[in-house]
């Protein structure tokens, strides 16, 4: 907190009307100030570098650098950053990634004003703020789950629509190493079929559309 003990909060989205509208809820509060917007993750990190605010309000799908990729280099040029995720996705892997980079709160964008500035001073205080919903989908993501990258390749290949010939052409792989590969991927999404691990994969934020 700054020495006039207003929390100084930085808003990174890419909608000009959401920043708008965080910025007048913060705002309006005697103890809290809006102290620079950024439309992406890689505006979001320089202004942060500009400004040192105590707190982030980081959406995670932008333009460009992503909020988890942002979180990553503001946690790298400062480890005790106060970061709070504020996006419209509550997939177990979204909310894992977030967490992971660094992020101290996630929020849905559906909340009351009233859990935005309870998650603020939260975190500026040091404590992690995870609403009902987030520790719901943190609970039911499965262990062991974790894809490796050629996994995660061929997965998003899955999303697309592709066989397993056209993958392994796409990727310059045997179709009998993809066939195998896909069965991880169903066997690790709990899913019986490609179409059903496509929409887990969207679903659960494990692939972006």
């Amino acid at each position: 907190m700054s020495k006039s003990g207003i929390i100084r909060v930085l808003v990174a989205d890419d909608h000009p009307v959401v920043c708008y509208g965080l910025s007048a809820i913060i705002s309006a509060q005697p103890d809290m100030a809006v102290v620079a917007q950024a439309p992406d993750g890689r505006e979001a990190v320089a202004l942060f570098r500009k400004h040192q605010p105590d707190i982030i309000l980081m959406d995670l799908r932008m333009p460009g650098m992503g909020g988890v990729e942002a979180i990553r280099a503001i946690r790298a040029v400062s480890p005790d950053a106060g970061i709070i995720v504020l996006t419209t996705y509550q997939g177990d892997e979204d909310i894992h990634r977030a967490l992971t980079a660094g992020a101290q709160a996630y929020l849905l964008k559906g909340m009351a004003h009233d859990e935005l500035l309870e998650a603020i001073r939260s975190v500026h205080a040091g404590i992690r703020y995870l609403p009902p919903p987030v520790l719901k989908s943190l609970a039911e993501r499965l262990p062991g789950s974790e894809l490796s990258p050629r996994e995660l390749d061929i997965l998003r290949l899955i999303v697309k629509g592709l066989s397993n010939k056209q993958i392994a052409q796409h990727l310059g792989i045997t179709e009998g190493t993809v066939k195998w590969h896909v069965n991880i991927v169903l066997s690790r999404l709990n899913v019986s079929d490609r179409t059903q691990a496509a929409v887990a994969a969207l679903h659960r934020g494990i692939v972006e559309s």
